[in-house]
Formats: structure tokens, sequence, C-alpha cells
């Protein structure tokens, strides 16, 4: 009691900052426990108004930790610069995620660090390898976020860090980066079995698989980086006639004039079938014929351009379309299918478009009418009835051909005039 009592003392005497009470000092004194002490003079405690108000402190804390921020993402971005001076690829990527992982053992900014490490992979061509993923995923610290009770399990256990895996996932799911073995071991190490990360890895491996052989048709991966191998292969897909033949016309190559100049001749590849062949045959030489294009196709994430040589629809197939406004009293035309019952199922209905005859299909590496005009000279060696059917150029504007100078298609368009005729 003794003991409790001094306590009380000290602390009430703390309270009123150091002053005594007569009657509490006499009391101190005549009690057992400070007989032999001596009673050193306590100073006076003042509390400054300074310190009753925290904007000034709130406002400095602020300013650092938005300047520790900045320094932070300074430093990360500065770290995939040093590493990538001469070139990004994904040696210099492993070496910026190596630099980070060494500089602090703790692995303070990992998640600023991987974050920024999501928006460079493509920058180093590295964003469809499972095991640079695998590696950003290694920067988390291990067994740090795994839930310990069930409390913990209830709750999101360290939001931010889950985020920020979820997201790694995504971009994984997004580029069709297919996780392994690895992935998983290293999101139970570092996240628990119970996770938002394992709960997504868990989604993506169940559809995945289901997805990923569903094409009949399927593109070879990787694409063929020769764009002569890229047109043969685009042009095969398009052809529906598998007697479809393909053809290269001509080679890329360069060449040296007298005068010095050096000029670039772009590949030319076509197709075309022996049926499309006697169409163009049978085709009347006083009806011209369309060049148009270019019109996209997609091969993955590649896109190319190809053209159509095509005439338009004959009038013994055209089918005159009738106003139903012609005649308000009277329908001018019924449509009654009487092969129909009312209790028979209904099918799935596709409008079928009548469309004109296409000869022949063609990819070119140069996208202006000169090259175009030797695809159509290609052609006369096979079709001689080009030679007396006027060939007009349909052609719009593809992202390419707008990113051209002016001077070049002028002169295209200067040499194109004495062969072709162009329809306004």
């Amino acid at each position: 009691m003794k003991c409790l009592r001094a306590l009380l003392v000290a602390g009430e005497l703390s309270a009123r900052r150091g002053s005594f009470i007569k009657k509490d000092l006499l009391q101190l004194q005549r009690s057992s426990s400070f007989q032999n002490s001596r009673l050193v003079p306590m100073r006076t405690v003042q509390v400054g108004r300074v310190l009753g108000t925290s904007n000034f402190s709130v406002k400095k804390h602020e300013k650092t930790d938005k300047e520790s921020a900045n320094q932070s993402l300074v430093k990360i971005e500065d770290i995939f610069e040093t590493t990538s001076v001469h070139e990004k690829t994904k040696a210099t990527f492993q070496e910026a995620v190596d630099i980070f992982c060494k500089r602090d053992i703790r692995r303070t900014g990992h998640v600023e660090f991987i974050y920024a490490a999501l928006k460079k992979m493509p920058e180093f061509g590295v964003e469809k390898d499972v095991n640079v993923y695998n590696k950003i995923l290694d920067v988390f610290p291990k067994k740090v976020f795994i839930p310990q009770n069930v409390f913990q399990k209830m709750l999101k256990y360290y939001p931010r860090q889950q985020d920020c895996a979820v997201m790694v996932l995504e971009q994984m799911e997004h580029f069709g980066v297919m996780p392994n073995q690895e992935t998983r071991f290293l999101l139970l190490e570092i996240f628990g079995n119970k996770s938002y990360p394992i709960r997504k890895y868990q989604r993506i491996m169940y559809w995945f698989p289901k997805f990923k052989h569903i094409n009949p048709y399927p593109v070879p991966t990787p694409l063929p980086e020769d764009p002569i191998e890229l047109a043969k292969l685009s042009l095969q897909r398009i052809a529906a006639d598998l007697n479809a033949k393909v053809t290269v016309y001509q080679i890329s190559h360069s060449e040296v004039v007298d005068s010095g100049k050096e000029i670039s001749h772009p590949h030319i590849v076509g197709t075309q079938s022996p049926d499309q062949q006697s169409l163009l045959a049978s085709h009347n030489t006083e009806k011209p014929i369309f060049l148009e294009g270019p019109f996209r196709l997609w091969l993955k994430s590649k896109c190319v351009y190809y053209y159509v040589l095509r005439a338009e629809l004959s009038e013994e197939h055209m089918v005159e379309v009738i106003d139903p406004e012609r005649n308000f009293y009277y329908p001018m035309h019924l449509d009654i299918d009487l092969e129909r019952d009312v209790l028979d199922d209904y099918e799935f209905y596709t409008d079928k478009v009548k469309e004109g005859p296409v000869f022949a299909m063609c990819m070119v590496g140069a996208e202006n009418k000169a090259t175009l005009a030797k695809w159509i000279v290609g052609l006369q060696e096979t079709n001689p009835i080009l030679h007396d059917i006027a060939v007009i150029f349909r052609l719009r504007h593809s992202p390419r051909e707008l990113q051209c100078n002016e001077e070049t298609e002028n002169d295209n368009a200067r040499t194109q005039a004495k062969f072709f005729r162009q329809e306004v």
C-alpha cells in the first residue's frame, strides 16, 4: 500500500508540473520508504503551446512522405534505365530485378517496384515469358503475408500486397501466359492457401486449358518473322479453296540505278485458285474489274493487310428490291414460306448477301499503286484476259499509308497515271 501511495503521489506531482503540495511532502518524509533517501528537488516540466497543436508536425511529416515517395519512384525508374543503356532484353530486365532484391533485405518499396516492372515489361519484350513473371513474384517477402489466425483469414490480410499479386496474374492472363507449378509454389509461400492470388491462379488454371485448343485452325506460335512466310500463312487462312496456289511474284530487294540512287523493291505474294482463273477467263471484257483494299487481318497481335481483285455482281444474279411503300393499299411482294408450319422449330437464320466474284488476293510490302501494278502484271502471265480488261483501283488509306510522306505518294501517282485509271 505504501508503494502504491507513492506511485499515486508521483503521478499527481507530474500532473501538476512538478509543484509539490506541503501535505503530501510531509507524508512522504514520514513514510519509511523515503526515510533513508534524500529528497532531490524535481525539475518542473512545462508543456508549451506549440506541443498542444499538432498541425505543424503533421504537415512536416506529409511533406517528407511525399518527398520519399517521389524519390523511391525515381530510384525505381533509374534501376531499369541504368541496366538498359545499350539494349533492352530479358537479361537486362532480370538484372534490374536482382539489383532491387539485393539493395534491401526487407524489400522496402517492393509493391511500387512490381508495378513499375509490369509497366516496363512490353518495352523489354518479356511480357509473354512465364519465368520473368515468376521472378517478379519472387520479389515479395516470404511468409510475411500469410494469415495466422481466424480473424486474419476472414479479412483481406495485407490487401495492398494481395492486389499487387493479382495484378501480376491479370497481366499474365491478358498476354495469354499460363502459370506453371513454380508460380503456384511462390504464391503459397508468400500469401498462403486461402488468399486472393491463389483464387485467381485457380481460375486461370481452370479456364485456360479449356480455351487453349478451342480454335480448329490454330495460328502457329511464334509467328514467322519473315514477311514472305507471314504473307503465305495469311493468304492460306483467307482462301476458302484448298486448291488455291500461293505465288511469290517478287522478293524484297534493293537496286542501285546508274545515277547512284538506290531503289527498294518490296515483296509481292498472291494467291489464286483454278476456279478463280476460270471465272476470270469467262468475264466480260467490256466490264471493268476492281482492285480493293487494304483490308485488315489479325494474326494474334500482328496486323497485316491484303488486297482483293474482284468484279461487280452480274445483272443475272441481282434481285430487284421492291419498296414496301410503293403501294399502301395492295402489297407488291409477299414473303410466304409454305414449307414451314406453325409448330415447326425455327432454325438459326443467316442473312446471305451475294457479292461479286473474287478473282485473286495479294499481300505487298509497300502499300502503293506501283507495287500493286506489278502484281497485276504478274497475274497477266497466267490470266491473259487481263490485257483486255480495265482495272480500276478502289484503295483506302491504311494507317501505314497515312504516315508516308506526300512526296512519295505524288511520285507513285505519276507513275501509275500512265497505265491505270482510278475511280473518283
